[in-house]
């Protein structure tokens, strides 16, 4: 059965040594990771627009030698009503992976169910585990040990809380989710559940913001007066840690659940995570990728 990559816990053993390949490839050493997708084809699904996860996934395959192939759900039989699983079944005879950015986590494991090869999670409703996986290589750069850090997320209890959660736990690392009630994340996934923002933030080494409104979500109005306290800015971040870093995956909304002090001050390492999206997803395929 091929190793897919749908919520992080796949890798939860071979983590740190990712993590490892992952510093190497951004140091560029050993130079040989260049060719280490030669001659082979990675599908890339996006059911929705994306900037950093389909130019990170593209230019990584590329850069390991590999060939990119980017559907658009619309430019696919799948709008005819073509089942995801024969899509899988097909796709699987031409490529040797598959990254999915879908709206339906039931459609991404329908897709791996099927496929023979490895399929990779770019993004769904409830986990966004390449955003973690390029976080932890963010963190080990800034501190050096992950074991024993303490991480708030601050918002809503969404994909990527969940993510942080599930591969943070792997990692030795403790997540903090606050937020109001009715956006809390389940906490099933090993997360700290603290619905006061300052106690929540208090001595953390990470603090972590992420957008309130998703792409598809209705009521933006209420939901934007429930998160209003949740807001990282310059009172919440001195609560935290001396040496605490801010962190948001990004696309980011000044004013709204970041001041742009927080998401631009000397505290920030928001632009290192998204470039690190590239290194961590390159050591990724080269873990998946037979």
């Amino acid at each position: 059965m091929a190793p897919d990559f749908l919520t992080g816990e796949e890798i939860s053993e071979g983590l740190g040594s990712v993590l490892e390949r992952a510093a190497a490839l951004k140091d560029g050493r050993p130079r040989t990771g260049a060719d280490s997708l030669a001659g082979k084809s990675v599908a890339l699904i996006f059911e929705h627009p994306s900037t950093r996860t389909r130019v990170s996934f593209e230019v990584g395959i590329a850069e390991l030698g590999g060939t990119p192939i980017v559907l658009r759900s619309d430019e696919m039989q799948i709008k005819r009503g073509e089942s995801i699983d024969d899509i899988g079944r097909v796709l699987s005879r031409y490529v040797h992976a598959i990254g999915i950015r879908s709206g339906s986590d039931d459609e991404v494991n329908a897709l791996a169910a099927a496929a023979d090869v490895p399929v990779i999670n770019m993004l769904t409703p409830h986990h966004h585990p390449c955003q973690a996986l390029a976080d932890l290589m963010t963190l080990q750069e800034n501190f050096g040990e992950l074991e024993g850090l303490r991480l708030a997320f601050v918002g809503d209890g969404n994909n990527v809380a969940r993510s942080l959660a599930i591969l943070g736990r792997a990692a030795g690392v403790e997540v903090v989710v606050s937020s109001p009630p009715g956006f809390e994340l389940d906490g099933e996934e090993g997360a700290i559940l603290i619905s006061d923002p300052a106690e929540a933030v208090a001595g953390a080494d990470v603090v972590y913001a992420d957008v309130w409104i998703g792409m598809t979500e209705q009521d933006a109005e209420s939901k934007r007066k429930a998160l209003a306290p949740y807001r990282v800015d310059e009172e919440l971040l001195a609560k935290a840690s001396d040496r605490a870093v801010v962190m948001h995956c990004l696309p980011a909304h000044p004013g709204e659940e970041i001041s742009e002090a927080a998401l631009y001050g000397e505290r920030s390492v928001v632009f290192d995570q998204a470039e690190n999206r590239l290194h961590a997803q390159k050591a990724l395929l080269e873990e998946l990728v037979e």
